[in-house]
């Protein structure tokens, strides 16, 4: 009998210990498939697992993938997830971490963590939102490097219809780097054209390049240097490799219209 007892208490540490080590995982991720740096993903994930009463957590953080394990008693189990890309979103970042913070406080308990985990969704601004302060961004940029209001107008238009086209790519999954080519082209091309306009003729020709400026990876970059700077060179130089092939896309794309179009202004 006390034998039967032990045993089914066996069952039942490791069925708890294999929840834990999904909910670990699912919170790594979350974050990684929503721009987080990997020193933030392996403390979530960590004070997750010790916070739901694991005695260690262990976790391996490469550029596609990620490999998470959690001991207790001895007992290791681990698991394996892919990473897929969802775009950056600070949205579900900060919730995971309300979740994580709640359950260090003993607010909630597996149950509970699994059933937020389900209803987290990406919050998503309007796309014509994001069309119109990117294009104001955009204006704004080529006002603080000398342009004058003509080159506003032609830097909000340019980087307005630039930020329409990589929506419409983005939601038919194009490759990024294809999707940031097409984008730096049809940016420059329109921004290009307005400019030989002759109501254009005395815009300043920094307009052109303001347009293209929502194509710059500012945030995989800084993700890229924070990774480095605090251990995890691997996936801080391949997301630095990426942010650079994006780069060099973008600039393909602009020298593409510029070669097309004849837009020799910039240059």
């Amino acid at each position: 009998m006390d034998i039967e007892i032990v045993e089914q208490e066996d069952i039942t540490s490791k069925e708890k210990q294999r929840e834990i080590t999904k909910l670990c995982i699912q919170t790594s991720l979350l974050l990684l498939q929503h721009g987080a740096e990997s020193m933030l993903v392996e403390q979530l994930s960590t004070r997750l697992g010790l916070a739901l009463g694991v005695s260690q957590v262990e976790s391996a953080i490469s550029a596609n993938a990620v490999v998470l394990t959690t001991i207790v008693n001895g007992h290791c189990q681990t698991s394996t997830r892919k990473i897929v890309d969802r775009g950056i979103n600070m949205h579900v970042v900060t919730e995971v971490q309300h979740i994580v913070i709640m359950v260090e406080h003993h607010l909630i308990d597996i149950e509970d963590v699994k059933k937020r985990f389900a209803h987290i969704k990406p919050l998503r601004y309007p796309r014509w939102a994001i069309i119109f302060m990117v294009a104001l961004s955009c204006g704004c940029f080529s006002k603080l490097n000398g342009g004058n209001w003509d080159g506003f107008l032609v830097s909000a238009i340019g980087g307005g219809f630039g930020m329409f086209i990589r929506q419409i790519l983005t939601r038919r999954q194009i490759n990024p780097l294809i999707n940031f080519c097409i984008t730096a082209f049809a940016a420059t091309s329109v921004s290009g054209f307005l400019l030989k306009i002759p109501y254009f003729q005395t815009t300043a020709t920094i307009s052109m390049a303001a347009s293209v400026l929502l194509l710059v990876p500012g945030f995989p970059l800084i993700n890229a240097v924070a990774d480095m700077f605090k251990g995890h060179v691997n996936t801080g130089l391949a997301r630095w490799a990426m942010a650079t092939m994006l780069t060099l896309a973008t600039c393909l794309g602009v020298i593409l219209a510029m070669a097309v179009w004849e837009l020799r202004d910039w240059a």
